[in-house]
């Protein structure tokens, strides 16, 4: 079951115009929006959506864990994170850290905004950074592959190992105010990045600016009920 995220915060005493997207099945959004008191039975919830075949135990010694990430994400300014979680026919899981922010751009028009960061990216080598024409305005991807070396007491093995990460980041310009959204998706699955590319497309193709937190965008694809 897909789910349409709205978002309309604050940073730094400025309001952040609403921004809307469709979040995929197996995308588990943890609380980051939920008032602090109200912290801990969001998060129970969030762990029993994780864990559906756990029980009391499981629930109980994860919540904990899932309620400290939670305020880490929070208090970086996320305005969505969540984590993906997909089934393989082999029998093991795909996962994905996917996480959505806004920071203050300064800009009148998106496409100059796009402009430039497309020029700030592209002067890292590291980065393929590409110009992107969404349906909901311009925008820039970046993704950058980083290999890491993990240690032998943090393999199965015992013996000191590379892992292979995946970043795909994507800028989208608010059209509605000076602001950028920040979409990232980190894995270390790459056997199934093909996929996770595809998904990230899909979610991009979804994201709309309405024009309240109220009331959606009359030409946009959010007339059905929002969460």
């Amino acid at each position: 079951m897909t789910e349409t995220v709205r978002l309309n915060a604050t940073r730094d005493a400025q309001i952040i115009p609403p921004m809307a997207f469709v979040a995929p099945e197996g995308i588990h959004a943890l609380p980051v929006d939920v008032a602090l008191g109200q912290r801990p039975t969001a998060t129970m919830e969030f762990v029993r959506g994780l864990f559906p075949g756990g029980d009391d135990a499981l629930w109980q010694s994860a919540a904990p864990f899932y309620q400290l990430v939670t305020e880490a994400m929070a208090s970086a300014g996320l305005a969505f994170s969540g984590f993906g979680l997909f089934a393989l026919d082999t029998g093991g899981v795909a996962h994905c850290s996917f996480t959505v922010a806004a920071y203050a751009s300064d800009h009148t028009d998106p496409e100059i905004a796009a402009q430039g960061i497309l020029a700030v990216l592209s002067s890292d080598p590291m980065n393929d950074a590409r110009w992107l024409d969404l349906p909901c305005g311009p925008a820039v991807s970046r993704i950058t592959l980083r290999e890491l070396t993990l240690s032998a007491d943090m393999t199965a093995s015992g013996e000191q190992a590379r892992l292979l990460t995946g970043q795909i980041q994507i800028h989208v310009p608010f059209p509605t105010g000076p602001f950028t959204a920040v979409f990232t998706i980190d894995t270390a699955a790459m056997e199934y990045w093909g996929e996770f590319c595809d998904m990230t497309t899909a979610i991009l193709q979804t994201v709309s600016f309405p024009v309240s937190a109220d009331e959606p965008d009359a030409d946009g694809p959010f007339s059905e009920a929002s969460v």
